[in-house]
Parts: structure tokens; C-alpha cells; sequence
């Protein structure tokens, strides 16, 4: 079978998948003050963390237009499948979703998937690279659609971030617990729950918070032998080492996947941050 993974630019492909002609990520628009940057293959991530660091005001982010995932579904391939950030955290799964219905109007019917991923970074990863073997497999378009979905609400996504600064300033948590993670060094274990963001535990220091974000991870899915286990980290290898090492110690993994934030993840994980979804 012929098809195309698409997601938006919070999938965080690996430097290898970003070459395969199989993937192709719709940029959102990133906004610090009065620099807007592209999420796409041209982004820096060390300049655009220095230009965070910089600037008094909180970062932005705005999803593609309907018009620019319309134009990425009109490729030669039969089956396209879309993976988009959380729709309780962003508008870019309605923008792919209106993408379809313009795209349909103009050039009829195609085999396209749009998939809330319930999730974001890692979790988008974990979701894309399921699809992909199933693609591999041949397994028809219909079943995929259904046994990706089913992947996805059994999937575990958690963080943990060295500030929740940008995720409070913008609305996707409460004030109480940033406070918790500037306070004493403490810093909470996220979880996503049904796309939601929620606080499942915490911990004095970023070791330590690591470490209890793998028991929960661990804890929540049982046997792991068939998991996929994919780590995101924002500018931080050693990081992701220390919790692929920490995982590896939990339980074993049918693939282990670490790959780099690129601009969504890093507005939001900021400098330092880790995502796991398994």
C-alpha cells in the first residue's frame, strides 16, 4: 500500500524519519514578542530557547490553516493518516480536520485519518511509528484507523519539565501547581489523561522527579515487553539517557526511540525538559 503519515510539528521525528519520504510535518508558527518563527526543518532550537530567555513576554504558538494540511493531503499517496496534538490543547486537530473537508470539496474522496493523539511530542512519535508498520504490514486502511485509535487510548504519556512556567502563562494549567514547581526545587510528574494535562505526583529535584515519573510510567502499563518506548527531550541527550537507563531498569521495551523537541515541544517543555510516552 502507498501512504503518508502527516503531523503537525509537534511530532517529534528522529533526524532519520525526517528523511524518509513516508513523514512530513505541517509547521505551527511560533510568536516571542515580535519574532515569529516557523516550526520546520529550519528551526534552531538553541537560538529560539536564548530568544525565550530574552524576551519579557510568553510564547506563543498558532496552528496551521485548514489551507496548508489541504495542500499536504493532495499527495500521490492512497492512504494519508494525520497525527495532531491534543485537541484539548490545541486547535490544530479542527484546522486538519477542516484541511479534509476543503480538500474533499475540491478533489473528491481519499483515504485520510485525522487522529487527536490524546497526547504531544513523544506520544505523537509513538502514535506515528504504529501506524508506519502497519502501513509496512499492509494491513487495510479501515483496520489501521481502528487499531490506531484503540493504540492511542492505550498509550501512557508523562513529563517532566524543569519550569511549567509557559504551559501556566498559556492556559494549560492552574496556577498552584507552577508554584509547586518553583518552590523548594520541587518539581511535579505530568501525566496526560485523555489529553489532558494532570499532575500525578512530585518530587524535590529533577533526579529524583525523573525517576518517579519512570515508577508511574512503569506501574500504569504493566508488562512492557510489547510497548514502545519513545523519549523527547528538549536540548538535554543526557537527560533522555538517564531515563531510557531508568526505564531500562523497570522493564523491557519492543524499541526505544529517543529523539530531540522540536519547536512546539520546546516553547512548552522548555529548556531541559522530558517527555515519555510508551
Amino acid at each position: 500500500m502507498t501512504y503518508k503519515i502527516i503531523g503537525d510539528s509537534c511530532l517529534d521525528l528522529t533526524r532519520e524519519l525526517k528523511k524518509d519520504p513516508h513523514f512530513q510535518t505541517v509547521p505551527l508558527t511560533l510568536q516571542v514578542g515580535q519574532v515569529t518563527v516557523t516550526d520546520d526543518e529550519q528551526f534552531d532550537q538553541k537560538a529560539f530557547i536564548q530568544l525565550m530567555k530574552n524576551s519579557p513576554e510568553c510564547p506563543k504558538t498558532a496552528c496551521p490553516s485548514p489551507e496548508r494540511f489541504k495542500e499536504a493531503y493532495a499527495c500521490p499517496e492512497e492512504n494519508v493518516f494525520v497525527i495532531c496534538l491534543s485537541e484539548h490543547l490545541s486547535g490544530t486537530y479542527s484546522s486538519a480536520c477542516l484541511g479534509k473537508k476543503l480538500y474533499e470539496e475540491e478533489y473528491g474522496k481519499k483515504n485520510i485519518c485525522v487522529l487527536s493523539s490524546d497526547s504531544a511530542a513523544a506520544g505523537e512519535l509513538n502514535l506515528a511509528l504504529y501506524i508506519r508498520d502497519l502501513c509496512e504490514q499492509s494491513v487495510p486502511f479501515e483496520e489501521i484507523v481502528k487499531r490506531a485509535s484503540a493504540y492511542r487510548d492505550d498509550m501512557k504519556t508523562y513529563f517532566v519539565l524543569e519550569s511549567l512556567d509557559y504551559l501556566r502563562k498559556n492556559g494549560r494549567l492552574s496556577g498552584l501547581q507552577a508554584f509547586f514547581a518553583t518552590t523548594l526545587n520541587i518539581k511535579p510528574v505530568m501525566a496526560g489523561d485523555k489529553g489532558v494535562i494532570v499532575k500525578v505526583d512530585q518530587a524535590r529535584g529533577i533526579t529524583k522527579a525523573l525517576q518517579r515519573m519512570c515508577d508511574h510510567a512503569v506501574r500504569a502499563v504493566g508488562d512492557t515487553r510489547e510497548r514502545t518506548l519513545v523519549i523527547s527531550h528538549c536540548n538535554c541527550p543526557e537527560r533522555a539517557q538517564f531515563v531510557k537507563e531508568e526505564m531500562e531498569k523497570r522493564g523491557s521495551y519492543r524499541d526505544v526511540v529517543i529523539t530531540e523537541g522540536a519547536g512546539v515541544t520546546t516553547v512548552y517543555a522548555n529548556d531541559g525538559g522530558i517527555v515519555i510516552a510508551l
